[in-house]
């Protein structure tokens, strides 16, 4: 027989995780807007705190100069044990990210850790546009290109830059 009461606490369980996921975003967003990473951006997508939007501006002296990336971020109930859903929205050409937009990067899978933040995964992020990781790829046809002509990768990746401008 089913307690009457269980709906009622497990109501209360996910109140309280969503209380706890809900505290620790507020504090994350707060310092990272206190010192936001140079040309970084992120903040939730309306009212829904579970749910970020990010831009990131490509660096100087990279081919993804002058770009402007945009990702969603998709925080789970178990956040901050569990790592959030990034995605880039904005079409990109990169060795670690699917024509589709899905990054792979070790801290959004198996290095992920509660001590890192959305501020420090972001960096990340912004770093992994300069320095590809050519052994672990998701779009093999960028990596090989990276490997094999340096010249031709960063002019598709400038191209691209351009066209959406």
């Amino acid at each position: 027989m089913k307690n009457k009461y269980y709906d009622i606490l497990n109501f209360n369980h996910y109140e309280k995780i969503t209380m706890s996921l809900s505290k620790r975003l507020f504090k994350e967003l707060q310092e990272f807007n206190q010192d936001p990473p140079c040309h970084i951006s992120t903040g939730p997508i309306g009212d829904d705190i579970r749910h970020w939007e990010a831009t990131i501006i490509g660096s100087e002296d990279s081919p993804y100069e002058n770009g402007i990336f945009k990702l969603k971020i998709t925080f789970p109930d178990d956040y901050p044990f569990k790592a959030p859903r990034v995605q880039f929205v904005t079409r990109i050409f990169h060795p670690n990210i699917s024509e589709n937009g899905e990054i792979c990067l070790d801290i959004l899978k198996s290095q992920w850790s509660p001590a890192l933040t959305i501020g420090k995964l972001l960096l990340s992020i912004s770093s992994l546009l300069s320095e590809p990781n050519v052994s672990d790829p998701l779009n093999s046809s960028a990596a090989r290109l990276y490997q094999d002509d340096m010249d031709k990768y960063e002019s598709k990746i400038r191209k691209m830059v351009e066209e959406q401008l």
